[in-house]
Formats: C-alpha cells, sequence, structure tokens
C-alpha cells in the first residue's frame, strides 16, 4: 500500500493541446475511432466494429445513470447572479424519493458567487407544467467546499424533477469552455441512461448506438446495468505530489441481484463500459471483504473506503498462494456469493451503498477483464486506473492517439483494453 500512495503525480503528466479535445461530439455517436489495445499490441478501427471484436458469451456491464439538470441560476434583487450546482441529496438522501419530492428538498451544493450571497432566500418564478412556480432557496451549514441549500417551491403536484427540467442546465464538463448548449441534453446522455442522479455522464457510453446494442445482441455478447452516479469529484484535480494526499469522492452505487447472478455465471468477469463501472464491479469485490467478517452488517458499513483495497492485500496472501502466516483472501467468487446471501436475508433485489475505491498501479483487479474507455485527463486519477489496468503500459497508449489523431475526453474518441 505506502508503494501505491507514495506515487507521484507528475509521472503521470503529458502534453495534451487544446485543440485535441473535443469540443462537440461528432454527427454519429459511433462513427468515432476505437483504438485497441490488445496485449500490448495496439491498432486503429471504427467504434462499429466493437461487437465483432468480442467472444460470442461475453458479458458487458453498462453504467445506466442519467446526467440531471444540476445547475441552478438566480439573481439577487442587487442583481447579483447566483449559481447552486446540486452536488449529492441529503433531504431525503435517496436519489429515487429526491427527484419524486415535492415542495420541498435539500442539497449539498457548490454555490458560484457565494460572497455575494451573505444571508438571505433566493428567489425565481418559473413556469413549470403551465403553473407558475415560486422556487426559494435558503443556504444552510458549510460542508468543506459544499454548502447545505435548502429548496422549497409551491404548485400543485410538482416534483425537483420537474423543477430541474423546467429551470435546471445540464452541467457539462467544465475543460469545454463553453456554455451548455440545447444539442448537449441529448448528446451529453447515453442512449441507454436510466436512473437520474449524475452530474457528469459516464462518457465511453456515448459511443453507443440503437445499432451497435442490437449488434452486440445479435453476436451473443451479454449486457448488464449497474448504476454509479457520477459525482462532480470525477473532475477534481489531483493537487498533492503524492496520491496519498489526495481525498477521493464518494459516489453512490447500486447493483441487481441479477446482475450479481450473471456474473458469477461467467466465471466473475466482464467487460466494463467505461471508469464509473469499473469502480463500481470491483467495489462488489471489497463489498463482500466486509460481508464475510460482517454477515449483518448494516448498508452502511458496506461503503468501500479510498485504501481498503490496499489494506485488504496487507493483510491477506492470495487464493491458493504459499501460506506466509496470513489469512487467504476471498476468491471473487466467494466475495460475490458473500453479497448474493446478504441480499437473500434481507430480502432485497438489488445492493445499495456507495464507494470511494481508488484504483492506481498496485491495485489487483478482481471482476473487470477488459474496459472500454474514453482518454482521460493528465495527472488524473482516471489515468491512473487505465495505468493500472494495462500494467503501466499508458503511456505507449496516450502517445499512440495523439500522434493518430484521436479526439480527447469526454466527448472524444474511445478505447478498448484488453491487459
Amino acid at each position: 500500500m505506502q508503494e501505491t500512495k507514495h506515487i507521484q503525480i507528475k509521472d503521470y503528466d503529458y502534453e495534451l493541446p487544446d485543440g485535441r479535445i473535443a469540443k462537440y461530439p461528432l454527427p454519429e455517436r459511433d462513427a468515432s475511432k476505437l483504438l485497441v489495445y490488445d496485449r500490448g499490441n495496439i491498432r486503429t478501427e471504427r467504434f462499429t466494429a466493437l461487437p465483432g471484436l468480442l467472444p460470442e458469451g461475453t458479458l458487458m456491464v453498462f453504467n445506466n445513470t442519467k446526467v440531471v439538470q444540476a445547475r441552478l441560476h438566480f439573481r439577487k434583487e442587487t442583481g447579483a447572479q447566483i449559481e447552486v450546482f446540486c452536488l449529492e441529496p441529503v433531504a431525503p438522501n435517496d436519489y429515487a424519493l429526491m427527484f419524486s419530492q415535492e415542495h420541498r428538498c435539500g442539497w449539498l451544493c457548490l454555490v458560484g458567487n457565494l460572497k455575494k450571497w451573505k444571508t438571505g432566500e433566493l428567489r425565481r418564478t418559473v413556469t413549470v407544467g403551465g403553473q407558475t412556480v415560486t422556487l426559494r432557496a435558503v443556504r444552510g451549514a458549510d460542508a468543506g467546499t459544499s454548502h447545505r441549500i435548502d429548496f422549497e417551491w409551491d404548485g400543485d403536484g410538482v416534483t425537483w424533477a420537474d423543477i430541474l427540467e423546467a429551470v435546471g442546465e445540464l452541467p457539462i464538463p467544465p475543460y469545454l469552455n463553453r456554455p451548455t448548449e440545447e444539442r448537449d441534453k441529448q448528446t451529453y446522455q447515453t442512449v441507454y441512461s436510466k436512473v437520474k442522479g449524475s452530474v457528469a455522464a459516464p462518457t465511453a457510453g456515448l459511443h453507443f448506438t440503437d445499432r451497435v446494442l442490437e449488434e452486440l445482441d445479435t453476436r451473443g455478447v451479454e449486457r448488464e446495468e449497474v448504476t454509479l452516479h457520477v459525482g462532480a469529484g470525477t473532475f477534481k484535480p489531483v493537487k498533492s505530489d503524492e496520491i496519498e494526499g489526495h481525498e477521493m469522492h464518494t459516489e453512490y452505487i447500486s447493483v441487481c441481484r441479477r446482475t450479481i447472478e450473471r456474473l458469477l455465471a461467467h466465471g466473475c468477469g466482464c467487460v466494463a463500459v467505461g471508469t464509473t463501472s469499473v469502480r463500481t464491479l470491483e467495489s462488489l469485490y471489497y463489498i463482500g471483504v466486509t460481508l464475510h467478517g460482517r454477515p449483518d452488517a448494516p448498508e452502511e458499513a458496506l461503503h468501500v473506503s479510498q485504501w481498503m483495497p490496499y489494506e485488504y492485500a496487507e493483510q491477506t496472501r492470495p487464493a491458493g498462494s504459499v501460506d506466509d502466516g496470513r489469512p487467504e483472501a476471498l476468491t471473487t467468487e466467494e466475495a460475490l456469493g458473500e453479497i448474493l446471501a446478504y441480499l437473500e436475508r434481507n430480502g432485497l433485489e438489488a445492493l445499495h451503498t456507495s464507494t470511494q475505491i481508488i484504483i492506481a498501479p498496485g491495485y489487483e483487479f478482481h471482476v473487470v477483464r477488459a474496459m472500454v474507455t474514453n482518454f482521460h485527463q493528465p495527472q488524473s486519477t482516471l489515468l491512473l486506473l487505465v495505468s493500472a489496468f494495462v500494467h503501466g503500459d499508458w503511456r505507449s497508449i496516450y502517445r499512440y492517439a495523439l500522434d493518430s489523431g484521436y479526439r480527447f475526453l469526454s466527448y472524444g474518441d474511445s478505447s478498448l483494453l484488453i491487459p
């Protein structure tokens, strides 16, 4: 663990000219380039070729989260503009309940132009479903860099989802350096997005179209979905010299019983679409570890902390290895079995918890065998994840992509990584 904690983030830097950052998506999602990294060999395909690159019977796992229009703009009587960026629900703290809430709710938010909002409430009159509704925002306690904001609104049958749909703005990534446009409401969502809650898209999924999904089905590639609500922390830069000083953001995950069963049926291995799916799937192993030691653990105890994988690796030896005095680590099959048993004991159809996992060189993968992902920012935790997955060979991948005219970041091209 100490070796991983002392990774120098400067060693994961590369020059990314602004002109290589895709500010807009291609007219056709699946017309993007696909870099194929297959055990050290690199070549270029079109994304439409992806289904033919996967063996029949492969299990692919997608993140079905949906980006919400989480930015709200208010104008004070003084004329000052205040932006409220909803990050995480707190009253209620359940995403499904939050979006069906009427009259009031509370969020942790980032506030733009905070110095102009010392006291008092913000007001905005909006039209929702033909009704004129007054939306009010009251500033509460500080929570680090974010703030508790309580919202209230009138209007019969008007939900929080209705409010955001009417007046919220989609939060596209800051590195695009442009305002949100109407077309982003469609292009910055995956075609299979379902569960509202993210403030950033799982961008590897933006390349998929209905025809690519149908081709996967035709070729016998099985599909499952998980939910990880992507937080604004995904854009948080690593400011410490060593990654030990970087605090990972917490993200909320949900995995259905059926998905666990399908993973077990496929030898506990799959192809993950996007780093958010990777973080969710790999977190499952450590949730199983927790349940192995505490079968009756409450839901909040199933949270996967940032350094748990590395601590567990130090305390155990790999399954089937020579006895060195440490207990043997759980197999992935055993860990997933613990989750299934937990769901059955509690009469649950889905696992709901959170993860703060950081995946960096030194991490041992348990579930993900291949990955579809975009090209990430220099000195980011996402680049650390990619490096861990390809055994440190990330520079050859990124050098090839830069030399070959690939488009980078959220609206850019993608890759299929097979380590």
